[in-house]
Parts: structure tokens; C-alpha cells; sequence
């Protein structure tokens, strides 16, 4: 798309200017994610994402932090060592817009007893 490349086309379409791509805007997430909210220690995997959902674009020079909230917990139905966090993640950019969520689902590894 010649919004996301081409800052004359972008100037023209619905966004007036450039903006990410969605897709690189979930890359930024995970980045931020696991560096900042997953642990080392007890994260194990993840069978995947409830919702996504891009609500504003992402330009260029915008400062994104994230904001975690745990939604639900709840040990695995299958194996006793691990539990399942759910988790609603917001980008939030340097005007407290929130142009993405996210709704994780992680496995997390249970201390042993």
C-alpha cells in the first residue's frame, strides 16, 4: 500500500499522510512485550492472540509505550506445571491515543509445591 511507503500517495489517501503498517505496528507490540511485561523465568509459550484491533495509525516519529492489564488467570485444565495468563495489551502513543490492543494469551510455568 502507497500509504505506508510513499509520502506524495499518502498525503492523498484517507490517512493524509504516512502511517505503519498494521503488522509492523504488531511486531513493535511484541518487542515490547516480551522485553518489558513477559517473564524469563516462567514464560513458556503462547497458543495465540483473542483480538487484535488497530484503532488510530501509527506515524512516523510517534513514541508507543505499552500498558498491560491481567484480564484472567487460571491453571491448565491439562498440565498441573502451568497456568494461562490473559492479558489486554495498549500501545499508547505520546498523545495517550491508543492506536492498538491486544489480547494475549501466555502459558506461564507454576512454582512447584
Amino acid at each position: 500500500m502507497s500509504f505506508h511507503t510513499d509520502p506524495e500517495a499518502a498525503a492523498r489517501s484517507q490517512f493524509g499522510g504516512l502511517i505503519a503498517s498494521g503488522w509492523h505496528v504488531g511486531g513493535i507490540f511484541m518487542r515490547l512485550f516480551a522485553d518489558h511485561y513477559l517473564t524469563t523465568v516462567a514464560s513458556l509459550a503462547s497458543p495465540g492472540l483473542d483480538e487484535l484491533r488497530w484503532n488510530a495509525p501509527v506515524r512516523p516519529g510517534d513514541r508507543l509505550r505499552l500498558r498491560t492489564t491481567t484480564v484472567e488467570t487460571r491453571l491448565s485444565r491439562s498440565k498441573p506445571d502451568r497456568g494461562l495468563v490473559k492479558t489486554k495489551a495498549e500501545l499508547i502513543n505520546q498523545h495517550d491515543a491508543v492506536p492498538a490492543t491486544i489480547v494475549a494469551v501466555n502459558f506461564i510455568a507454576r512454582r512447584p509445591r
